[in-house]
Order: C-alpha cells, then sequence, then structure tokens
C-alpha cells in the first residue's frame, strides 16, 4: 500500500512539473534554457561548434580486442621484484587501466605500460604462496599466475 501511494505522490509531481507542450518550431520560453544545451541544464554555458583537435586526441580504444597474457618473467618473484608481463591487445597507453596481484587485492601496483604487448610490474608486499597477476585494459581483463617467494 505504502509502495502504491509513494507512486501516486510521484506520478502527481511529475505532471504538475511538467513542461508545457510546445512545437519543434518554437523552443520553450524559459529564459535559463541555453541553446545547445536541451531543457534540463540550468546556469550551464552552452556546447557549441565542433573541436577537432580535442577529438582527434580523444584514444580510440577496441573494446572487441580482449588482451591476453602469454608469460610472465620470472614466473617466481619476491615482493620488491619487478616482473615483465608479455601478452597481446594490451591496447594504447591511454587504453591500459592496470595491473593487479589477486593476493594483494587493494593495494597499488607501480607499473610501468612498455607497448601493447608489454608491461613492466612490481611485486606488492604480499604474503608468499601462489598468485595471479591480471593485466585490465580496454578490451578487458586477462591473468596468468606466479610464485610469490618470501622476502
Amino acid at each position: 500500500m505504502r509502495i502504491h501511494r509513494l507512486t501516486t505522490v510521484l506520478l502527481a509531481l511529475m505532471l504538475t512539473v511538467a513542461p508545457a507542450a510546445f512545437s519543434a518550431d518554437e523552443p520553450p520560453s524559459n529564459p535559463n534554457v541555453m541553446e545547445g544545451t536541451g531543457f534540463g541544464a540550468y546556469n550551464e554555458k552552452s556546447i557549441k561548434g565542433f573541436d577537432e583537435g580535442k577529438v582527434n586526441k580523444d584514444p580510440v580504444c577496441d573494446r572487441q580486442r580482449r588482451p591476453k597474457i602469454l608469460k610472465v618473467e620470472p614466473d617466481e618473484a619476491k615482493p620488491g621484484d619487478k616482473v615483465v608481463i608479455k601478452g597481446e591487445n594490451f591496447g594504447t597507453k591511454e587504453c591500459f587501466h592496470g595491473v593487479t596481484f589477486s593476493s594483494a587485492s587493494g593495494a597499488t601496483i607501480k607499473y610501468t605500460y612498455v607497448n601493447d604487448t608489454t608491461v613492466e610490474a612490481v611485486v606488492p608486499d604480499t604474503r608468499s604462496g601462489m598468485s595471479f597477476v591480471i593485466v585490465v585494459a580496454g578490451g578487458g581483463s586477462a591473468q596468468k599466475p606466479v610464485l610469490i617467494k618470501g622476502k
């Protein structure tokens, strides 16, 4: 009953605040609505024009190319060691999101993007044992096991 009453109140409120009908040739006579921003942007600068330079600089991340890790060198490492992650479809530097280790979830991993097939990462301070190194790119994520040895 309470949900029904809430729905009725919301519907009544929407009907009382809904803008009056207007034709496509005549914009609404609201002085707060600015050209180019639609009918919901108030006190915001209108978006006008097209900046080709800005569009050309924006990265195009291919979401169809799923990353794949082929190998991690070395496949046994201690916290603080650098590992080289080799694979494919890591994407561009702008589209690469990061590296994580399953045994150190939440830890910030220091990594260096080298190119579409290579990333270097520093093993975080974590417990010893089997862990997965995970890369996250524009097309998804990939993982490969690595053995973390004690310090």
